[in-house]
């Protein structure tokens, strides 16, 4: 496995996989930190050009997941290391509660540790889900969507692509978010939000266009 990144979120990518005992022949990618050792904890090698990722793509594993936040990077670097010919792979950490019936998670999704999700989800290519939030049934998720530690989606709720959802929000049943929202830390969502807003506050209102 390739994970894109070795800053911040790559690390923790690196301990889904440490967790799953996935860690063989693990690599990690950056060619933007002129700091970055070759080697991330002693451990996993760092490449850095996209010569060297074809190269370990074409003899020791096709698939990379992404270890950068912010879903328009996250697209951007999904759609370049698909062009070098790798597999766009999930992670998803073992210690994570997946329902049973009818759970769709498409590929590239990166799934926390304390992750609950309810049965009959579904979940949108790229989509990173951090620590302890809980998905409740009938949820659809989109694509490249951001949701922060603690966020909670209620029943039925539809959430576009390319969404934020900041720590701790809340969503309530039957809500629907649009494309490119923003949903600042703490918020609690009554009413639909439409594309390109970012809402905040108890009840959550429209602050700014974006």
């Amino acid at each position: 496995m390739l994970i894109i990144g070795a800053k911040g979120f790559a690390k923790e990518v690196l301990e889904i996989l440490h967790q799953n005992g996935d860690t063989e022949n693990l690599c990690f990618y950056d060619d933007f930190n002129a700091d970055s050792p070759e080697n991330l904890f002693g451990r996993f090698p760092i490449l850095n050009t996209k010569e060297q990722a074809k190269d370990y793509f074409n003899t020791i594993s096709n698939q990379f997941t992404l270890g950068i936040g912010h879903p328009q990077l996250r697209f951007k670097l999904a759609e370049k290391f698909i062009d070098l010919k790798g597999i766009f792979t999930s992670t998803i950490s073992k210690n994570a509660e997946i329902g049973s019936f009818n759970i769709k998670i498409a590929e590239g999704c990166n799934i926390l540790g304390g992750v609950k999700i309810s049965n009959d989800v579904t979940i949108g290519k790229g989509t990173m889900i951090y620590y302890n939030s809980i998905i409740t049934h009938d949820v659809v998720i989109g694509e490249f969507c951001e949701l922060s530690p603690d966020v909670k989606l209620l029943g039925r709720c539809n959430i576009g692509d390319f969404v934020r959802i900041g720590s701790g929000s809340i969503i309530f049943p039957d809500i629907i978010i649009g494309n490119y929202a923003v949903i600042a830390a703490g918020s609690v969502v009554r009413t639909h939000v439409p594309d390109h807003v970012m809402v905040a506050g108890v009840p959550a209102h429209i602050k700014k266009h974006i």
